[in-house]
């Protein structure tokens, strides 16, 4: 039976479309991941070759990741282009304070604006939906200096009612967990160096291959691995025979610690460690911007 025989459905998709063909013509800030692929398939329908989807690449994307946005552009037929983003040349990132977000979504979102007139579009959409207001999130900062839309947000719809389009749509990354940045695993506080993000991606690349899909491996001072699984994962490894090869291939990729979060997986779990007083100086500093 066809997803859409649901008239709230309907109703979502219909309002979704109408909200991007106000916009014009469109360039999506398009990770591959389920928000960004619905915005990019929904602009596809509502304005078609008139829209394009765009992905930043640097070297806190994960190994694959470029390879399966690509394919997914190909398959739901938007126009596909691929920048370069140089957020690590930015010190103000390096330092991985809490509003490290704030400054790789200007980078980002500084280059889509300046690549307008290139692109031939009149906007630039994101893929926040309506959850992400009540997370920390500088990077929503960034956008508003950037005139960047938020078509899910207008819409209403959150991220349920994201993975329901996207099931609609027949898009294969409609149950796909959420994938952020791998500088996100780092600690705040901790510097983001190349070589740090790369010790995270070999890490939950090991973790994949051996079939745990939802995972997190955070990086804390002292080269020390956090690794975040759901909790009915977290016997399998404790299981000693999954340790003996863990142990040994976390520290040849650079890890001299290994421990494993008995709190199990849970989405931005690092933002725990931000103080208080110092998240309200953030605020007010990223306001006064």
């Amino acid at each position: 039976m066809s997803e859409w025989t649901d008239p709230e459905l309907v109703d979502r998709r219909e309002r979704l479309l109408q909200i991007l063909r106000g916009y014009g013509r469109l360039a999506v800030a398009y990770s591959g991941g389920v928000d960004s692929a619905v915005v990019a398939k929904a602009a596809q329908v509502a304005l078609g070759d008139s829209a394009i989807a765009v992905t930043a690449v640097s070297d806190s994307l994960a190994q694959g990741e470029l390879e399966e946005a690509t394919e997914l552009a190909t398959r739901i037929g938007i126009a596909h282009r691929v920048i370069r983003t140089e957020e690590f040349a930015d010190p103000n990132y390096l330092r991985n304070n809490s509003d490290r977000c704030y400054f790789c979504k200007s980078e980002l979102y500084g280059r889509l604006e300046g690549l307008m007139g290139t692109l031939g579009v009149d906007a630039i959409a994101s893929g926040a939906n309506l959850d992400d207001q009540g997370d920390h999130r500088p990077g929503m900062k960034a956008a508003g200096e950037h005139n960047v839309k938020h078509p899910l947000q207008e819409a209403g719809l959150t991220k349920a009612h994201v993975r329901q389009l996207a099931k609609a749509w027949d898009l294969p990354t409609w149950d796909k967990p959420a994938t952020p940045c791998l500088s996100s695993r780092i600690a705040y506080g901790e510097d983001v160096t190349p070589e740090r993000v790369k010790m995270i991606d070999a890490a939950e690349g090991w973790l994949r291959q051996r079939g745990l899909r939802l995972l997190r491996v955070r990086y804390h001072k002292g080269d020390l691995a956090r690794i975040e699984v759901p909790i009915e994962d977290l016997p399998r490894l404790a299981d000693p025979e999954v340790r003996k090869d863990l142990i040994p291939a976390f520290r040849e990729f650079g890890f001299k610690f290994v421990t494993l979060d008995l709190e199990g997986f849970r989405s931005g779990s690092l933002n725990t460690l931000i103080p208080l007083d110092g998240l309200r100086k953030q605020t007010v500093e990223l306001a006064a911007r």
